[in-house]
């Protein structure tokens, strides 16, 4: 389980920053900052963990007390998948990360990032490989992240119908390249992913 005890360490105001979103074939990719100013209380810490070892339903139960148990500062940011295409995904990650940062309601002293490369901050940071099993702060933010880019890849789902990203968030299920196949890319696919590089490659030749 994730602990406190980096945070510790490091002392002052430590922003946990994850992302959500680098994988799948559609949508943008999301970053969350989570700063816990004066620790985090027991019931709080016994929610959190890393969201891919979270069911849905624990995940949105872990989001709703980190939103209103105001003991949490949460930022965050987003990179489109125009920003994706333009800067390749771990570009557009970092910048979504560095957003989400400074969307905390204060800047931070110390900032952990998930993974092992860094976002440009005006503070100092440490990358931690497996972070979000390691941090709470971080687990926190992978939270955050993934819970609010599910949500915002069900409200696309509405208006582009037949690919399942209400249930896939846009991931390359069979269900979903199935769908591409049939009906081909949006303006939301991730040109250079997958299947989508394919499609428009064999269109291109075709």
């Amino acid at each position: 389980m994730p602990h406190f005890s980096l945070e510790r360490a490091a002392g002052g105001r430590v922003a946990g920053v994850d992302e959500a979103g680098r994988g799948p074939l559609a949508g943008p990719v999301f970053a969350a900052a989570v700063v816990f100013p004066s620790g985090v209380p027991r019931a709080l810490a016994a929610l959190v963990d890393d969201s891919k070892a979270l069911t849905a339903e624990r995940r949105d139960t872990a989001f709703a007390a980190l939103r209103t148990c105001g003991r949490a500062e949460i930022g965050v940011g987003a990179a489109s998948v125009a920003e994706i295409a333009r800067l390749n995904i771990l570009g557009a990650s970092l910048l979504a990360m560095a957003r989400a940062v400074a969307r905390l309601p204060q800047p931070p002293d110390f900032a952990l990032i998930d993974g092992n490369q860094a976002p440009m901050l005006a503070c100092p940071l440490r990358c931690v490989v497996g972070g979000d099993a390691l941090s709470l702060s971080i687990a926190a933010a992978s939270i955050v992240a993934k819970v609010l880019r599910d949500r915002a890849m069900t409200r696309l789902a509405a208006n582009w119908p037949g690919y399942g990203w209400e249930a896939n968030a846009g991931y390359a299920t069979a269900g979903h390249r199935a769908a591409l196949g049939r009906l081909g890319p949006t303006p939301h696919h991730r040109a250079a992913f997958g299947t989508v590089r394919r499609l428009r490659i064999a269109a291109a030749e075709g």
